[in-house]
């Protein structure tokens, strides 16, 4: 599988994750999409505290599905796709349910990882794995603690 295509799609708010999502597309020689919401987030809206912030309601309404800005111009084209986000609530942001949601995974692998500041994974492959048809192969999330990693993670996958 040397020579399939390969896709890293992230969402990212603060860049931590634009990073990580930047190397491993570097290491994975990937192309790179970013998953922007329609209605960017402010600092308000990420503030975990606030019981009344947007990032607070929609993580604790398990249908939301916050829209997304663009779309992948041919996912048909790519054979693997990396998806990067950072860990909200011990999970995906429901913005990678949408993303997931909104494409046809079959045939196709999906490599998740997320960036933390120590929380592991959860539910978040049996989460992100039921938005996504039984006919996509699954890697198990990938916690990106440090860029150094990144490298031996993309070759140990023998994507």
């Amino acid at each position: 599988m040397a020579n399939a295509k390969k896709l890293v799609a992230y969402f990212s708010c603060s860049g931590v994750t634009k990073r990580a999502a930047e190397t491993i597309a570097r290491s994975a020689g990937a192309d790179l999409f970013e998953i922007e919401p329609v209605q960017p987030y402010t600092a308000a809206d990420l503030n975990w505290m606030d019981k009344k912030s947007r990032s607070t309601l929609e993580m604790q309404d398990a249908s939301s599905r916050p829209a997304i800005a663009h779309t992948v111009p041919d996912m048909a084209a790519y054979d693997t796709v990396f998806v990067g986000f950072p860990n909200w609530w011990g999970v995906a942001p429901r913005i990678i349910e949408t993303f997931l949601e909104s494409y046809d995974f079959s045939g196709k692998t999906v490599v998740p990882f997320f960036t933390s500041g120590g929380s592991g994974a959860g539910k978040t492959d049996s989460i992100l794995h039921g938005c996504c048809s039984s006919e996509t192969a699954w890697k198990p999330c990938k916690r990106i603690a440090s860029l150094g990693e990144v490298e031996g993670w993309v070759a140990s996958l023998g994507l």
